[in-house]
């Protein structure tokens, strides 16, 4: 039973705003596979400002991952900034994807 509640409280959620070349080079479906590898649940779209924004939900430890490979994003991107901040989860998604 322990195990359990250690592992309910440790799911979290965070929004993450990636700055720089990140639209136009693949950076969401390499959000994507990636937050799928790691389990995790949520989107990434682009913004109308240039910006890509990442929703991830699932582990604490598995977001610091995906959080960790945006600040490197796929081969053609060049990351500028990564903003993140932390949430209380919302159990909204089912599955990560690209949110248009």
């Amino acid at each position: 039973m322990q195990d359990n509640l250690s592992n309910a409280e440790d799911i979290s959620s965070a929004t993450v705003l990636v700055t720089g070349r990140v639209q136009g080079v693949y950076f969401r479906r390499f959000a994507v596979d990636n937050a799928q590898k790691l389990g995790l649940t949520g989107f990434a779209r682009n913004l109308p400002d240039g910006r890509v924004e990442v929703f991830a939900e699932g582990k604490a430890t598995s977001i610091q991952k995906l959080i960790d490979f945006l600040h490197i994003g796929p081969a053609l991107a060049n990351v500028e900034d990564v903003s993140v901040e932390w949430s209380e989860p919302t159990g909204d998604y089912t599955e990560f994807s690209i949110m248009r």
